[in-house]
């Protein structure tokens, strides 16, 4: 295999998203800006049981676990691993037990949850808000939050190491550890600089945003992909038709979350996206509205959004909540 760069819910369970009433047949629900049909929503509350378990079980001191529960398990709409759940049923079938894959979809939050807490420190994006709540290094300190990422960042790689079959444990560490280091080197380039100046605005951007976000939205797609093809019994290789679909719709979703992102940051209040916007243009950060104008952006995110559900088409209604999620993501306001 190539790696590439790319139980009931407790009571006090944050809301993640929220849903219509009905549970109408996922494929005719209609899909609004801010909500997701609950059959792409149920396994959040044993996806956030499964985080706090792999978290409090890890022997940390206290202070810290709490630092990285109030990160990890605050407000958000906790869209990577629902794409890995998603993606092992969507390879493995809608009947099998997507749970096996939870390891996996956990490391791949941790590793953004701990993104977020040190994109938000003073020395990088020094930001105060994240979910419309205090970023953690306000809610606690500096330190705390350092060291609450890096522990989240170590956790990780100890959930998959320590849950998942050794046949599959190597191959997913793999996998994640190369995606960590894509976003991180697109952190850099947007951050820092460093691309080389024969490329376009718009080359640049890509390259970018596939690194910053697009690398964790492809693992979080291609190990819940490989978790199924080991619990079906075949092999994790590229070659397969069903993870080479999945990989090219997560390439494609990846680009366009980024780009909605950029177009949020310009379209909406810090208010209603619980983090202060305009923060980019004001940094002189390259952005797709930036580069391209808003209408040009929005045009791009409707390109995607068609390749990202064309790229489905071989694995038949399996993957239909992989298509809502498509969906959402190309019209989310938050």
């Amino acid at each position: 295999m190539t790696s590439h760069p790319t139980a009931p819910p407790p009571a006090h369970r944050p809301v993640v998203v929220s849903v219509p009433e009905r549970q109408d047949d996922p494929s005719t629900t209609p899909m609004h800006a801010d909500s997701l049909p609950v059959s792409v929503t149920s396994p959040v509350g044993a996806i956030d049981e499964y985080l706090r378990r792999v978290v409090e079980e890890a022997g940390l001191a206290p202070s810290l676990t709490a630092a990285i529960l109030y990160s990890l398990l605050g407000p958000g709409k906790r869209a990577r691993p629902l794409l890995a759940w998603h993606s092992f049923a969507a390879v493995a079938g809608q009947s099998a037990d997507s749970a096996s894959c939870l390891p996996a979809a956990a490391a791949v939050e941790l590793v953004h949850a701990f993104s977020l807490v040190h994109d938000d420190l003073p020395g990088l994006d020094n930001d105060d808000l994240r979910r419309g709540r205090a970023t953690l290094h306000r809610h606690t300190s500096v330190a705390m939050a350092v060291l609450a990422g890096d522990s989240m960042l170590t956790l990780a790689f100890q959930a998959i190491a320590q849950r998942t079959p050794a046949a599959l444990a190597g191959p997913l560490c793999a996998e994640l550890a190369v995606a960590t280091n894509a976003m991180i080197t697109g952190q850099v380039y947007d951050t820092l600089g460093g691309l080389d100046p024969a490329l376009s605005p718009r080359q640049r951007l890509e390259v970018i945003h596939r690194h910053k976000t697009g690398a964790l939205i492809r693992v979080s797609c291609r190990v819940g992909a490989m978790c199924a093809l080991h619990r079906i019994g075949a092999r994790a290789d590229d070659a397969d038709p069903r993870l080479a679909a999945i990989t090219r719709y997560a390439e494609a979703a990846g680009l366009m979350f980024q780009i909605v992102d950029d177009l949020l940051d310009v379209t909406q209040t810090t208010e209603h996206l619980g983090k202060r916007t305009g923060k980019d243009q004001d940094a002189g950060k390259l952005t797709y509205p930036g580069v391209m104008g808003v209408e040009d952006s929005r045009a791009e995110v409707a390109r995607l959004h068609e390749a990202s559900i064309a790229a489905l088409a071989p694995l038949g209604p399996a993957a239909e909540p992989l298509r809502q999620l498509a969906s959402f993501m190309a019209v989310r306001t938050k």
